[in-house]
């Protein structure tokens, strides 16, 4: 049976890396899942009530991760066959290659290497639809299901932000029971609402 599931993106966490890496590999294994992936600003999340929203503002592409998530969005909407692709290389650029995704550059070339215009990911930016779909979707993640970080997974049970210690490296199996995993803690039992590690693994 289908599982679906939505799922919290921000290219700027190292946690989102581990665990969007996971249901990414999981796909390409041909896990059964129906995957939304969710976008939700680190840095509209870090501002203040008294602040103007970060899409207010007069050059919002300019703040930590917007214009990432912007192409990502683009790339999710427009050209879905290659948004693991580009999903995957934007977390790279940021936490493997310590590049700087704020720089168009650095963006261009993501979406070069995987087949696309970037003129045409970018046309779609200016344009300002790419922002307007950013702020609806991490406002409703917001007001309908509190989220306040990434990763989030949500299921038509609960929403639960989680993190993951490792990454798949490339491994099909274990990433696909490692998100199965996830899920069943996710879904039941709803009264275990909070179960952290105190200790770091050795």
């Amino acid at each position: 049976m289908t599982r679906s599931f939505q799922i919290t993106f921000d290219y700027l966490c190292p946690f989102a890396r581990n665990a969007n890496e996971h249901v990414v590999e999981g796909l390409r294994s041909g896990a059964d899942w129906d995957v939304r992936f969710l976008p939700f600003s680190l840095a509209q999340g870090h501002v203040e009530e008294t602040e103007p929203a970060i899409w207010d503002r007069d050059e919002p592409r300019t703040m930590s991760g917007i214009l990432a998530l912007q192409v990502g969005l683009a790339v999710r909407d427009h050209h879905a066959d290659h948004f693991l692709d580009v999903h995957q290389a934007l977390f790279a650029a940021r936490h493997d290659e310590g590049h700087d995704i704020k720089d168009p550059a650095v963006l261009r070339d993501v979406l070069t290497t995987a087949g696309l215009s970037a003129d045409e990911v970018f046309g779609r930016i200016d344009g300002g639809s790419v922002l307007e779909t950013l702020q609806i979707e991490h406002t409703e993640a917001v007001d309908k299901h509190q989220v306040w970080g990434v990763p989030t997974f949500i299921t038509d049970r609960r929403a639960v932000f989680v993190r993951l210690m490792d990454r798949p490296e490339a491994d099909g199996a274990l990433a696909t029971r490692r998100i199965e995993h996830v899920l069943d803690l996710v879904d039941s039992p709803l009264e275990l609402h909070e179960f952290k590690q105190v200790d770091l693994p050795v």
